[in-house]
């Protein structure tokens, strides 16, 4: 598919503090488009913007509160007169055996990748489709294979993709493309976070190449940017991913037998997993909903 130029658009980006929704803002900024930032972190989200080379804003929201979001959307809609890209970016996640794992960290896994996703694409929906423009959800791996040790996440990012796929159908008469990026392990916050646990980066490092990388984050979020210039409905932020999603039904059977050994390999060191979302970004989100 030819690329669409990106001069001139409007593109909002959640989860833009850092990561992914960061350099994914400053590389659509530099092919021209103008750029809303979402997130928690409002001195981060500053420094974002004020490195972009176009127009830009930032608006401090929790994905999760649908309110907020529709004032965001309305005030992007003020600022810019338009949103052509959204960009459903914003995610935490959290390790460790379910049965041991924090209730509250759980669900707000779920609450922030799935549901922020689903608020982030319902507010933004009527601008995009006035523009006829383009959803894109970033999704993960975890939701092609999911694995053990993280249910929450690939919970969620199942859920993500699922969403996007059913909402592509519903809104591609009506001009709007919707798209599922799918990242490996990315060197992020995230990622870095999850690594500080010694038993989560050990078992990281134990599964089959490729999957046991950690890939730099710049040709990741060239790659994003590819697929938002062609509109694409699959993104594949490493190449090898696609071939995942192609053998993706014979995977749960093939991690069930693996993860199982790993499980009863790891015994009762699975419980040291800290039981928290991971990660700065995790931290953020832990922050901004304590009571002030």
């Amino acid at each position: 598919m030819s690329r669409v130029s990106l001069d001139g658009q409007v593109a909002v980006v959640t989860g833009a503090a850092r990561g992914v929704g960061a350099l994914l803002a400053r590389k659509l900024s530099a092919r021209g488009a103008r750029v809303a930032l979402v997130g928690l972190e409002p001195d981060e989200l500053r420094e974002v913007s004020g490195r972009l080379h176009t127009e830009s804003h930032w608006w401090y929201a929790d994905v999760t509160d649908h309110e907020a979001m529709e004032r965001v959307a309305a005030e992007v809609k003020e600022r810019f007169g338009k949103a052509d890209i959204a960009v459903a970016n914003a995610g935490v996640a959290a390790g460790g055996p379910f049965a041991g794992s924090d209730p509250a960290a759980w669900r707000r896994v779920i609450e922030v990748n799935l549901i922020g996703s689903a608020v982030t694409g319902r507010v933004f929906l009527p601008l995009l489709t006035e523009s006829r423009g383009y959803f894109l959800q970033i999704a993960s791996l975890a939701a092609l294979a999911p694995a053990p040790m993280m249910t929450a996440y690939c919970a969620s990012k199942s859920g993500a993709e699922a969403f996007a796929h059913s909402l592509r159908t519903e809104v591609r008469h009506r001009g709007v493309g919707v798209g599922v990026a799918y990242l490996s392990w990315t060197d992020t916050d995230m990622v870095r976070g999850a690594d500080e646990d010694a038993v989560m980066r050990e078992l990281r490092r134990r599964l089959p190449w490729p999957a046991n990388r950690t890939y730099p984050l710049g040709p990741a979020v060239d790659r994003i940017v590819a697929g938002i210039e062609r509109r694409s409905a699959h993104v594949y932020a490493q190449g090898w991913v696609r071939g995942v999603r192609w053998v993706r039904g014979g995977l749960p059977g093939v991690i069930g037998v693996v993860g199982e050994r790993e499980m009863r390999r790891v015994g009762v060191r699975a419980g040291e997993v800290g039981r928290g979302l991971v990660g700065l970004g995790g931290a953020a989100d832990t922050a901004a909903r304590r009571p002030r």
